[in-house]
């Protein structure tokens, strides 16, 4: 088998099994390495994913609002200025002017997936004794649960929507003592009123929203606040949800609406997930960087120890180059060997650590996330980073003169 594997292979097998306990320790050091930077990438890319996915659920990507009511200074008849103290005024609930052809343009856009118009207002909710001012959301459920999904929040009934029924939060359903089937009565500010059927139960994970949130059929709710054909805001998923601040900055300064992403409202978030990501960084760098040591420090002791063994070597023919090859292609060949053991190591930690770690509820605490790529990439960054970790000792072994090493 010997004379079909290149002499730098043969030699470097033959160095490294010679130097057993040097190359199981070192071994030993690559793979511990590797395990944590699997376990930890894996990990912190589960619980990315469950809580982008938690927050993108429960709210839409990019929201489209009426803009801000600014109040301007009286001007007389000679246009001068009467009274140069304005008061900013307060803000009523109007509608986004022109609303269809808003939506027929993000509807167009190629980054949109999904747009739906909604209307948000605030409606006090009565039942026998008890009443709660709740926030009400008038959707079209077709379009709406695709971008906030509240079927799968639902924890009683149904996600059911028609013009005589009600979504209200479990909390709510608490405070009015009530529960699916039941009846509501609903009250705007301007007097109207509706006899609403409770036909789910929504748990969206907050205890203050699960107390103020309701959602009704989108014409019922103009209806009841008294905007029959508007819409307060328009609610829209995009296809990259990290270039939602970028899309809704482009809609904001072409259309008369404000613009809000999820990146923008959740901005407290969106950092501690870049600081997640930039912590998965430096892991990784100063875990490479000790194993870089270890490879090196390994070799160069190696290089000592056979400096002997590469004189004679030279002293045969082998040219410099040759010896510069074998000492890479040990480096190359701890840092692979390390990294298969590694890769074994952090997957069954994470494995295990996935049936193990459960959330309050019991839930899982992060999905389990296993991509080919991960073990792909760490393998080739631990052997690259074995070839440049062996650099300097194979620099100084080709640099060996074959009379001195001989001597010794």
């Amino acid at each position: 088998m010997n004379r079909w594997l290149p002499f730098e292979w043969i030699t470097a097998v033959r160095f490294l099994r010679e130097g057993r306990l040097q190359t199981i320790f070192i071994i030993g050091g690559i793979s511990i390495g590797v395990a944590v930077i699997v376990f930890m990438s894996a990990m912190l890319a589960g619980l990315q994913a469950n809580f982008v996915k938690r927050v993108l659920t429960s709210q839409p990507q990019i929201q489209l609002l009426a803009p801000d009511q600014v109040a301007r200074p009286l001007r007389n008849a000679k246009g001068e200025i009467e009274d140069p103290i304005v008061q900013r005024p307060s803000q009523r609930v109007i509608s986004i002017d022109q609303w269809p052809k808003i939506r027929s343009q993000m509807q167009a856009m190629p980054e949109v997936v999904t747009v739906s118009p909604t209307i948000l207002g605030s409606v006090l909710v009565v039942r026998g004794d008890a009443s709660r001012s709740v926030t009400l959301s008038g959707v079209e459920p077709d379009s709406y649960f695709r971008i906030v999904k509240v079927p799968d929040y639902i924890v009683a009934g149904e996600a059911r929507l028609t013009s005589e029924d009600i979504i209200i939060g479990i909390e709510l359903a608490k405070d009015l003592g009530a529960t699916v089937g039941d009846k509501l009565n609903v009250r705007a500010a301007s007097g109207a009123t509706r006899v609403l059927t409770i036909s789910g139960l929504v748990d969206l994970g907050n205890k203050g929203v699960n107390q103020r949130a309701s959602y009704a059929a989108l014409r019922t709710a103009q209806s009841l606040l008294g905007m029959i054909g508007g819409v307060t805001t328009i609610d829209m998923t995009v296809t990259d949800i990290y270039a939602a601040e970028d899309i809704a900055q482009r809609i904001q300064a072409a259309n008369a609406v404000e613009a809000d992403s999820w990146i923008k409202t959740n901005a407290q978030f969106f950092t501690a997930v870049k600081a997640q990501q930039t912590t998965n960084t430096l892991i990784r760098l100063f875990v490479g960087l000790s194993v870089a040591f270890g490879i090196a420090a390994v070799l160069i002791v190696s290089v000592i120890q056979r400096s002997k063994d590469i004189g004679i070597l030279r002293a045969m023919g082998t040219s410099r180059g040759q010896i510069l090859r074998v000492f890479l292609v040990q480096g190359g060949l701890l840092g692979f060997i390390g990294s298969l053991f590694g890769a074994a190591m952090g997957a069954f930690a994470l494995v295990y650590w996935h049936a193990v770690a459960r959330q309050a509820d019991g839930t899982e605490l992060f999905p389990l996330i296993l991509e080919r790529s991960l073990f792909l990439y760490t393998a080739l960054l631990a052997t690259i980073t074995g070839l440049l970790a062996a650099m300097a000792p194979a620099v100084r072994a080709a640099k060996l003169d074959p009379v001195v090493a001989i001597r010794g």
